[in-house]
């Protein structure tokens, strides 16, 4: 009882420098997405649950804090992650014809810490819906790119999966629900001798067994894609259209950033009861968590009454930040004796006007300039207010 000042695990909050910081680059992050034509939409923190988690994963509702209204009795949740939400903006409250850009900043809550990540994202995402081609993956895929140039990150790699691909081997193979989610969970662990177990019991046909078993070893670069194409040569026509798919985003995200590298894993399914497509991540070098992910989800607004085409991707603008040199946190600052005189408030206040921060001296306090971390001083010379630079020791 005596450690008060305790967080929750995996819960946290920000000191003054990281904290100004952030919103610093949450405004850049916001009028960049402004710049491409997406709008801005802020939903509420919490919801009743069966707004909150329809067209999701059971993954989803088990991040869910849940509790009671007071007022109706009704179960309500948290909000762990707020592109549902949004898919119900443009679904059911906006409900326009033409495509729809959107896009979003809010903290989010989970249950449970993912590799010792937080509990508490400041997550940011952008989404476009109401179109299904390609070109659309590909806007949200670079607006993705240019948000994580923009933070200060670099070398970032992109990883390519298509949900479409194992979907289409599961119908190929009339594999039931359970049979599918058993073998769904072999591939995420990439476990090749459960999978050679599960299919020489199932009775699968031999050419479709040999496929799914496959997957695990299609992984790499742009060379994936042509052995893909020989190796499920036998797969139906929905397999070759989501080769084809992932194929064609990849060459114009590469276009568009050529100093990209790309990877391809075939048996990555991220989202895979959640996205209908092509999914992707981007990851930092020596960092095996994703800094940003996303993916088509065209049927998510179904549930509201309409399924338009919709592809998105979103981030932990916390986590971002961490792997930035927290040298860049310091903030530029303008340290001036207290505003006795009024030419020094008028000096005081044309700064502020400029933008500049600019902290006074209360009387009788002890700390100087540097103390109050500010790198320049307000001074007196020849009769006017100037601006100097700090001295370093």
């Amino acid at each position: 009882m005596t450690n008060r000042w305790l967080l929750p695990e995996g819960v946290e909050g920000l000191l003054p420098k990281q904290a100004e910081y952030l919103e610093q680059l949450r405004r850049q992050l916001l009028d960049l997405f402004h710049t491409y034509g997406y709008e801005l939409v802020m939903p509420p923190l919490i919801e009743y649950l069966d707004s909150l988690l329809v067209g999701t994963g059971h993954d989803l509702d088990l991040q869910t804090f849940k509790l009671i209204d007071q007022h109706t009795g009704r179960l309500m949740g948290l909000r762990a992650d707020m592109t549902p939400q949004v898919a119900r903006i443009d679904a059911h409250q906006l409900r326009r014809e033409t495509p729809t850009r959107l896009c979003y900043m809010g903290s989010v809550l989970h249950t449970r810490t993912e590799q010792g990540g937080s509990r508490s994202p400041l997550q940011i995402g952008a989404e476009l819906y109401g179109h299904a081609g390609v070109e659309s993956d590909v806007e949200v895929l670079s607006l993705m790119l240019n948000m994580i140039s923009e933070v200060g990150l670099q070398g970032v790699s992109v990883d390519f999966g298509h949900v479409g691909i194992f979907r289409g081997l599961s119908q190929q193979a009339c594999l039931s629900t359970e049979q599918e989610q058993l073998l769904f969970d072999a591939l995420q662990r990439k476990s090749k001798p459960e999978i050679s177990e599960y299919v020489a019991q199932s009775g699968m046909d031999a050419d479709l067994s040999e496929m799914i078993l496959a997957l695990i070893d299609l992984n790499g670069g742009f060379d994936v894609i042509e052995r893909a194409r020989v190796v499920l040569a036998k797969a139906s026509e929905s397999v070759h259209r989501a080769l084809d798919n992932v194929a064609a985003i990849a060459e114009q995200v590469k276009q568009r950033n050529p100093d990209i590298k790309l990877h391809f894993d075939l048996a990555e399914l991220r989202g895979f009861n959640y996205h209908t497509g092509v999914v992707f991540a981007a990851y930092l070098p020596d960092c095996s968590q994703a800094v940003a992910q996303g993916g088509r989800y065209d049927d998510i607004g179904k549930a509201f009454g309409r399924a338009r085409p919709a592809t998105g991707f979103s981030a932990d603008l916390k986590q971002m930040v961490a792997q930035l040199n927290s040298q860049l946190y310091n903030i530029s600052a303008i340290f001036s004796p207290y505003a006795s005189d009024e030419s020094l408030r008028k000096a005081i206040a044309a700064l502020r006007a400029e933008g500049e921060r600019v902290i006074e001296a209360l009387p009788g306090q002890p700390a100087d300039a540097t103390e109050m971390a500010c790198d320049r001083v307000l001074v007196k010379q020849q009769g006017h207010w100037t601006v100097i630079e700090v001295e370093k020791s």
